[in-house]
């Protein structure tokens, strides 16, 4: 298996995932990053999104949403440090509608720049798990 990376992805509360991939899409802080077996190393802050995993022998990409974290990238390993990181098969729609309704309310009530900022900062992520869910929904 010469040409997979490992890869780990894990958030604050459990490790998502962990094994061999051939590649893994991501959405890096400058944009879309693809990484391959034997990438250069290194380091970046990813925002709210899909990683895509092409899993070693799998025909399938796994998805797993992140709302942003660090990206460590060595020829043959990638780690994932994710704020949060949900599985694609346990990301729920509905709740997801309903929370981007309550924050879409709260930034129309909201008070100061502070505020604000943050309930954008909730729409942004809302916004990227949305269509993570689409995207899974497609396949």
């Amino acid at each position: 298996m010469a040409n997979t990376i490992h890869i780990d992805v894990v958030s604050a509360e459990e490790g998502i995932y962990s094994g061999e991939a051939e590649f893994v899409v991501l959405p890096g802080e400058a944009g879309e990053l693809g990484i391959y077996p034997r990438h250069t190393p290194l380091i970046t802050r990813i925002k709210p999104g899909s990683v895509r995993i092409k899993a070693a022998g799998k025909d399938q990409e796994e998805l797993i949403f992140v709302a942003g974290g660090i990206l460590e990238v060595q020829p043959n390993l990638i780690t994932v440090l994710a704020d949060t990181a949900i599985r694609g098969h346990d990301l729920d729609e509905a709740k997801a509608i309903e929370a981007q309704q309550r924050a879409e309310e709260a930034r129309r009530n909201a008070k100061g720049k502070e505020e604000l900022a943050v309930v954008e900062g909730e729409l942004a992520m809302l916004a990227a798990q949305l269509a993570a869910i689409r995207r899974l929904r497609k396949k």
